[in-house]
């Protein structure tokens, strides 16, 4: 059975790049590379983590569609199990236009699709119960599963000797705790982006951030924090571990492949230390290709990369 499960929002990018402005209504502009990739965090990271060497299985729902077809056949072409893919003929897969800028940052257009109708019941629990690990990837992203639905399938997992991780996606609707706050309690990793963590928690620096997150019941966050690295806390650690240097060709999904060089840590036991810095050079290598997934590396790989790589003072 697989080592950690991935579950949450599965989506295809149609990436284009670089786009510095949408052209005038009724007008063309030309792009030099449009491509489509697997997306959406469950998929990045689920492929992240298969990639890298870690058995993966990924829990989620995309259409009877093209796109659909286009997203299994991805997963497991990338060696991870999809077979808690549910296909749902009432709704189309989930879509990103995915606008890259000459800088490598992001600007998107989204449909939610198959993704606003995954529920609690599509979530197959023996496959996360035989697992060491479940990752729930895109919290605020999964209208019909979000909030309390979350929090039972974390709980039950973790009632089974799982344990647990947690991503976010940008809300919108500006919800944050209010929807996240159940399903804290049962979340032993937080993973979020550093803007994300701000916006769930009120406060500004890692370390106030962390201890309000702590205070809900998580055992360690690490905080996403871009060019800044990453900042991990937990009950007798906290570290503040710097990124590495690379040419940046596309953030898309930089943050995913992160969380993926995280859980692999976890799941191989070892420290925080070790674990954040596997962290960001999955992120760093991530960022190196087109595409969300492309630039993710073996684990022996990364390693081979960590040994000779520059880190930013």
């Amino acid at each position: 059975m697989a080592e950690v499960v991935c579950l949450g929002i599965l989506v295809a990018d149609v990436v284009g790049k670089p786009v510095e402005r949408l052209p005038e209504r009724g007008k063309l502009l030309l792009v030099d590379r449009m491509e489509l990739h697997t997306g959406g965090c469950a998929a990045n990271t689920g492929m992240g983590l298969a990639k890298i060497g870690v058995d993966t299985a990924v829990i989620g729902k995309v259409g009877d569609d093209g796109f659909g077809d286009f997203m299994v056949s991805r997963l497991q072409r990338s060696g991870a199990n999809a077979d808690g893919v549910v296909r749902d003929p009432e709704m189309a897969t989930s879509a990103t236009m995915v606008m890259v800028h000459a800088d490598g940052e992001r600007s998107f257009l989204h449909y939610i699709g198959a993704n606003a109708s995954l529920c609690e019941a599509d979530v197959d629990m023996d496959l996360v119960c035989a697992s060491r690990l479940l990752h729930v990837a895109g919290f605020f992203l999964m209208p019909s599963f979000d909030g309390q639905p979350a929090a039972n399938v974390l709980k039950q997992a973790k009632g089974a000797g799982v344990i647990t991780a947690l991503d976010t996606a940008w809300d919108s609707k500006g919800r944050w705790m209010t929807l996240l706050e159940p399903a804290l309690p049962h979340v032993d990793y937080f993973l979020p982006s550093i803007e994300e963590a701000r916006m769930v928690t009120g406060r500004q620096e890692p370390r106030d951030i962390a201890g309000v997150l702590m205070d809900h019941g998580v055992s360690v966050v690490g905080l996403k924090m871009g060019e800044e690295g990453c900042y991990i806390r937990s009950g007798d650690t906290e570290l503040r571990i710097p990124p590495f240097e690379v040419e940046c060709q596309d953030a898309v999904g930089a943050g995913d492949a992160f969380v993926a060089g995280f859980l692999t840590g976890v799941v191989r036991g070892w420290d925080l230390e070790r674990t954040g810095r596997f962290a960001n050079a999955v992120g760093a290598l991530c960022v190196t290709e087109l595409g969300a997934t492309t630039g993710v590396r073996s684990l022996e790989e990364t390693e081979a990369f960590i040994r000779t790589a520059r880190v930013r003072a």
